[in-house]
This record gives structure tokens, C-alpha cells and sequence, in this order.
């Protein structure tokens, strides 16, 4: 796999021009004088393509092994946003996006394509899955519902999707070897593909391909994962020939420990300024998103907007008109109230929809027999805010039987978690450390319990605090109460690593599975995201 593939420092200079140091200011007012801080969103939103339709900005982002697929965040100012749906429903991709006989891990949803089509007021998602085959979906508003308009046989890897000014399809993909393709009118089908650029050997890998025509000039964004940004030009038309010029290249990022920003695209506002939004690795918590003016050259090729010879920590905020809505912030309470989950959560891999119910809280029923959390269905996930948040969460666990496992975990390929067992009639508050996966995503240990304490009662909150600023290793902590007020710490902290090899950040997760029979339940009566 070449994405993150470790790559030398490559030669060349920063393209970019300097802005005075910017102020202290962390308001993310838009006003005269107002500034936004990077990044715009401390959470794991990654390969992102973003877009603008009428004032409302949209962006898409992978995924991979949860479900539903391919969130749309959604924002009127480029730097407030909400989650407001997801383009893939299912990832009906095969058994193992059940975890039914195979898993999914690291598969799935990788960098796709998001674009309005205005012709017939149509938004239109595309990727390719497990390098096999093209997906393409469509829905008139972005929460949906979504629909599967297509299959094409040609696995359009990394794409970026271009609807062109005489309505026509395009997309851009590949792996250093960058190709179009031409789809037909109703996108059904593919008419045409041709190679337009070879990645010469100076840059390497050349992948993440976002798809423009401005000016009646051909772009295709690239990033050199996970070091560098270029771009392909043509005045030619969507099959080039195309040239090549960096954007950066090892440039600073604005997140203390965290990588070069990178991949991503670019926006423009009804004002007509230009904006990039790229993505940081910061692990343990993920690819984040920042945010930074473009300004172009007389000649045609954007200019990143740098503070001191970086990405900026602060810019002025886009000049964008008020928003007559408030996006719905990332942290707060969910008592899962409603007939649907709001779009903030994501199951690992596909849930067994039988297994699940809203009303009077969350019911998780078991789905599974298994002493492995990695092969248990219905763990609903939930990003963690960055630098450090809190998830609480309120259990009743009265209808749990013997051999349960419920509890709320910190989720990645190295895993811990704070539960309920239940165990020869009696329950306790246990706190689970060792949950490991190699790296071909296969179990390699289950879990050792590290502490426990006796509960008395039905119900119980668990809190997990999760620090992910980028860098090295950080601490996960767990801890329990009986009365959601007097919290009591339970076993060591938890070191959650920051290699970047599982892609997906650290998440916190729901769980509830048997290891014995099924048939119990718990019921998730609230749960809260809160940032110190």
C-alpha cells in the first residue's frame, strides 16, 4: 500500500506567500477582524473533498470499516461544521463488512469524491471499493436518503469527480499514474479513460486526485502522501496534456506534533476567495482538518497562504455571509431520542439491524458470541474531540446474562475499554486492557482485565478520557460512578499508540456482546462528549 509510504524528504522550496504573524485570538466568528484557528475540526475527517453549493459548503471524508459510509460534514462559513449524513447507507460491499466469516478492517470507504450536479440539483458520490469495482451514489439533499445510481467495473482509485460547465463527467484517479475518465450523461456508465500524467521519479507516489476546471483551465490536485501537495494544469481540456507544479512540500503544519498538511481540495467562496483544506496526521486521534487562503498567480496555479513560512495557527475568517442556521456543535448530550441515530455515529462494520432499537434510550441487544471485540457486531463508535475529551456514558444493565460484556471502549487496532461483566449471576465494573490486532488486522490478543470493583444497582456511568494530541503515545483513563456525579478511577491509564498504519483515529466505542449465549441486552440511556 503506497499511501503513507515512509518517504525521503524531497528537495525544493515552499510555494507561498507570507502573512504578518497572526494574533491569539481563538474566536470562530465571522466579522471584521474576526480569525479562525486550525484546526477547524479536531476530528478524524480525513481525504477530505469539499464543495460549495449556493452559501452552504460541504465535505466528504473516509471512512473505511464503519458504517454508514462517507460522512458529509456540512458548513456555512468554512470553518463551523456539522455532520449531517452519510453518502453510503451500507457498506454492502460483501460478508465481510458483517464481520460474517472475514473483517473489513482498513478496507471499505477510502478517499472518494463528493459534487453537486446543477443540471438536476443532484449531489453525487463516487469510490472505489477493495480495488475492485467503481460506486456511485446519488441523493437530492445531502441527509439523504442516498441511493446507488451505479456500478463501474474500472476501480477509479482516489478519485475526484469534476461535473463540468457543459454538465459533463469526468474523474480523475490513480497511483502516481494519474488517468480521466469520461462517464456517460445519466454517470452510468464509462465512455472513455486515458493516462494523462506520469508522476516523474523526483516526486514519487502522486495520488488523491481532486478534479477542477476554473478559468476554463484543467486541474488535477495531487498529494505526495504524506509530505507534499502538487497540481496538473491543462489548457487543453479534461485529458490534458497536463503540467505539474508543487504547492508544498514539508511544509510546518499548525498541530504541535502533527504531520505536513495535505491531500484535500479547494473551495471558493460566493466572494470569490479561494480556500484549501487539507488534512494533518495526528495520531492517536486521526487525519484532522485545517483550513488556509489560496491566492493565484497571474499565470494560473494557486498560492497557499503561509504565517511565517507555515501553515497558519490562525487566519482571518472567510468573508462569508451570516448564517441564517447554527450548525449542531460536535460535543454535547445524546439521549438518543428520535427514530434514527444522529449522523455522529458509525458502527463498526455493519450492523445486525435486529440487534438494535431507539426508544427510551439506546438498546443494544447482543449480536454476537465471541471473546473478541474485534469480531463483535453493533459497537456503535463515536469520534473523540481533540486535544482531550470526555465520553460519559449512562448503562442499565439489569437485562445483561451471564458471560455479557458491556461497556463503552477506546477503539482502535490496540484497544481498552470500562464494562460490565457478568459472570455466574454476578456483575462488576471491570476495566479491559491488551485488545491488539496485528498488522494484517487479525486478533491478536482478546483482553486482560486490569482492575475491577463490585456494583450494586441497575444502572452505572463509565467515562473514558481520551488525550490525542499528536506526537507520541498519549493516556486513556477509565473510571466509573454510581450516582453520574462521584466518578472513582478504575485500573492504569491506557496508552493509546499514534502509528498511523490503522489510518482511522482512536474512536469511543458502545459494545454489548455474549460470550456464552444470547439473549441479553443493555440500554444506553445517555451519553455526553465533553472537552475540559
Amino acid at each position: 500500500m503506497s499511501r503513507r509510504r515512509a518517504l525521503a524528504a524531497g528537495t525544493g522550496l515552499f510555494t507561498g506567500v507570507a502573512l504578518p504573524q497572526a494574533g491569539s485570538s481563538r474566536s470562530h466568528a465571522v466579522g471584521e477582524g474576526a480569525e479562525y484557528t486550525n484546526p477547524v475540526v479536531w476530528q478524524d475527517f480525513a481525504d477530505i473533498d469539499v464543495i460549495r453549493v449556493g452559501s452552504t459548503y460541504y465535505a466528504s471524508a473516509s471512512t473505511m470499516h464503519y458504517s454508514p459510509g462517507a460522512p458529509v460534514l456540512r458548513s456555512y462559513d468554512l470553518v463551523n461544521w456539522e455532520i449531517a449524513g452519510h453518502s453510503v447507507p451500507v457498506l454492502d460491499f460483501g460478508a465481510k463488512y458483517d464481520l460474517n466469516g472475514a473483517r473489513g478492517y482498513v478496507r471499505g470507504i477510502w478517499a472518494s469524491s463528493l459534487a453537486y450536479r446543477p443540471s438536476n440539483r443532484t449531489f453525487y458520490w463516487l469510490g472505489q471499493i477493495d480495488f475492485a469495482k467503481t460506486y456511485l451514489y446519488t441523493a437530492t439533499a445531502v441527509e439523504g436518503p442516498w441511493s446507488r445510481l451505479t456500478t463501474i467495473g474500472t476501480a477509479y482509485y482516489d478519485a475526484g469527480l469534476l461535473i463540468d460547465s457543459d454538465d459533463s463527467l469526468y474523474v480523475a484517479y490513480g497511483n502516481t499514474t494519474i488517468s480521466v475518465a469520461q462517464l456517460s450523461p445519466d454517470g452510468r456508465n464509462q465512455v472513455r479513460t486515458q493516462q494523462v500524467f506520469t508522476a516523474p521519479s523526483s516526486v514519487g507516489t502522486l495520488e488523491g486526485s481532486r478534479f477542477y476546471k476554473i478559468n476554463g483551465q484543467y486541474y488535477i490536485f495531487v498529494t505526495r502522501p504524506a509530505n507534499g501537495q502538487y497540481i496538473l494544469k491543462s489548457s487543453s481540456g479534461p485529458f490534458g496534456p497536463y503540467t505539474m507544479r508543487q504547492v508544498l512540500l514539508d511544509l510546518r503544519g499548525p498541530i504541535p506534533g502533527g504531520g505536513v498538511p495535505h491531500q484535500g481540495g479547494l473551495v471558493q467562496t460566493q466572494g470569490g476567495a479561494w480556500y484549501y483544506m487539507a488534512f494533518v496526521d495526528a495520531y492517536p486521534g486521526g487525519r484532522v482538518p485545517v483550513l488556509a487562503p489560496v491566492t493565484w498567480t497571474s499565470d494560473g496555479w494557486p498560492v497557499v497562504q503561509l504565517v511565517n513560512g507555515a501553515w497558519g495557527n490562525a487566519y482571518p475568517s472567510p468573508a462569508v455571509p451570516a448564517a441564517s442556521r447554527r450548525v449542531a456543535p460536535m460535543t454535547g448530550v445524546d439521549t438518543f431520542d428520535g427514530t434514527a441515530l444522529k449522523p455522529a455515529w458509525e458502527w463498526n462494520h455493519n450492523p445486525d439491524n435486529t440487534k438494535w432499537s431507539l426508544g427510551n434510550g439506546l438498546t443494544l441487544r447482543t449480536a454476537t458470541v465471541t471473546n473478541d471485540l474485534y469480531w463483535a457486531r453493533n459497537s456503535l463508535t463515536h469520534r473523540i474531540q481533540g486535544p482531550t475529551s470526555t465520553a460519559t456514558v449512562l448503562i442499565d444493565h439489569s437485562a445483561m446474562r451471564d458471560g455479557d460484556r458491556a461497556g463503552l471502549a477506546l477503539l482502535r487496532d490496540s484497544s481498552a475499554w470500562i464494562g460490565v461483566k457478568r459472570d455466574g449471576g454476578v456483575k462488576r465494573v471491570a476495566m479491559v486492557g491488551g485488545l491488539t490486532m496485528d498488522g494484517s488486522w487479525n486478533t491478536t490478543g482478546t483482553g486482560t482485565e486490569l482492575a475491577s470493583a463490585a456494583t450494586s444497582g441497575d444502572r452505572v456511568w463509565l467515562r473514558a478520557t481520551a488525550d490525542i494530541r499528536p506526537g507520541s503515545a498519549r493516556p486513556g483513563t477509565f473510571s466509573y460512578s454510581t450516582d453520574g456525579i462521584n466518578f472513582t478511577r478504575l485500573g492504569p491509564a491506557f496508552s493509546m499508540g499514534n502509528d498511523w498504519r490503522f489510518f482511522m483515529g482512536y474512536r469511543f466505542a458502545l459494545f454489548n456482546h455474549a460470550t456464552q449465549a444470547l439473549g441479553g441486552a443493555v440500554r444506553v440511556l445517555r451519553f455526553e462528549l465533553s472537552t475540559p
